[in-house]
């Protein structure tokens, strides 16, 4: 099959999207890769791209195409916004002058975190091409667009929910990373139907580590009498890391040893670092930056523990964060700070200890509770989550049902004329 992917971000930015591309490489489709220049989630391009390009390149077997957009930048909300409508303007210009007129694809698949304006490109595409959409849903709008203070008029949260409904009702599938997000899709007027459950899988590193016989490293020479823990991912005002950083200085008092290793970056870093500091927490965390994707499995080798957190809201209730199928895959039990969807899956699994979205005392009673168990104890804990993971959220499974729903709309398309 000829695929084509609209998405806003992808490699070297790291994003689930780029092993789906790589997956469907591997299953021998063609696929094309319309996006942007990397620029998340520093704000700044990444070396040796930017407005100039580079405009085509090719990985895995995929060719990408790069539009210019806006950067993030560290400045706020104008910045999004700047960054989000650029590249629907130059996406939109791609499908018509960076693709050839002649080309043919046979369905067209978006990747769809933040923004949902990533559909209008791929409207556009499906004129064009006459091709199926099939449209991932990883965070709803205009939910989560009030539930973190981005946008509080009522009239522009109006107008964007209009735009999703417009967008919706040109998709085939849409595609849900959570079941709890069925009902408001549904809302916008998508048929139960064409509504799919599509969850996060384990990327192809974590898988493998998945089907190893040991959890992870638990030699530890250097740190044997520290009690680690590590958060990989996005900083942002989701996380919610003043309840994260309320938690680490109760856990100081009590538990000295106890280390926080952040892997990641995001807008709040600054923030966070500052605060660490005035806490005087210092010497308590370790801030390793952004990393590829890559490296996590070593990272969460050394882990006594990882961390997922959201703020206290409706919209992050009906979210599963991607990290928690590759927390689950490491092996390491789970310390998590959320509500609903996320506190559901981890409960289930066995391979964690859940907490209401910030409560900061019952983490650290939960980290205290998981520091004093025996390293078997916690291993075993570990290899329930994974199991779970392995079961639920395999790699191989998760694409072939992918395959099956594109062939199936490539043949409605086909059937309708």
């Amino acid at each position: 099959m000829n695929i084509l992917i609209v998405s806003q971000y992808f490699w070297p930015e790291n994003f689930r999207i780029n092993d789906l591309v790589q997956g469907l490489g591997e299953r021998g489709h063609n696929v094309t890769v319309l996006t942007g220049q990397p620029n998340y989630p520093s704000g700044q391009f990444f070396p040796g791209y930017g407005w100039n390009g580079p405009k085509e390149e090719h990985l895995s077997g995929a060719r990408i195409l790069r539009v210019p957009l806006i950067p993030r930048g560290k400045g706020g909300n104008l910045h999004l916004i700047l960054n989000y409508l650029s590249f629907v303007v130059t996406a939109s210009w791609g499908v018509f002058f960076r693709m050839g007129r002649h080309e043919h694809f046979d369905a067209i698949f978006v990747f769809q975190t933040s923004p949902v304006t990533v559909g209008f490109p791929a409207a556009l595409a499906k004129w064009r091409y006459k091709a199926p959409i099939l449209f991932w849903v990883l965070d709803l709008w205009p939910e989560s667009l009030s539930a973190t203070g981005a946008i509080r008029s009522p009239l522009i949260l109006g107008l964007v929910k209009r735009g999703v409904r417009w967008i919706y009702s040109r998709c085939s599938r849409v595609l849900v990373q959570s079941r709890a997000f069925e009902t408001n899709v549904a809302a916008l007027g998508v048929p139960l139907d064409k509504i799919m459950y599509f969850p996060n899988w384990m990327e192809a590193e974590y898988e493998a580590a998945c089907h190893s016989k040991k959890p992870g490293n638990k030699n530890k020479p250097d740190r044997a009498s520290e009690f680690r823990i590590v958060f990989a991912g996005n900083i942002g005002a989701a996380q919610d890391f003043p309840a994260i950083l309320d938690a680490a200085e109760i856990v100081a008092k009590e538990s000295p040893h106890v280390q926080w290793i952040i892997a990641g970056d995001g807008r709040m870093a600054p923030w966070v670092k500052s605060e660490v500091k005035r806490r005087n927490l210092s010497k308590h965390f370790s801030f390793l930056g952004q990393l590829p994707s890559s490296a996590m499995p070593e990272i969460f080798s050394t882990a006594d523990a990882l961390l997922v957190t959201l703020r206290s809201a409706p919209i992050f209730s009906l979210t599963i964060p991607g990290k928690v199928q590759s927390y689950l895959s490491a092996g390491k039990p789970l310390l998590a700070m959320l509500d609903g969807e996320g506190a559901r899956v981890i409960t289930e699994s066995g391979g964690g200890t859940t907490c209401n979205a910030g409560d900061s005392n019952t983490l650290a009673q939960n980290i205290a509770k998981l520091a004093g168990l025996s390293p078997e104890q916690r291993h075993a804990m570990g290899h329930k989550g994974r199991a779970y993971a392995r079961q639920e959220f395999g790699r191989n499974n998760l694409f072939n049902r992918l395959e099956s729903w594109i062939t199936e709309v490539i043949e409605e398309c086909r059937s309708k004329g």
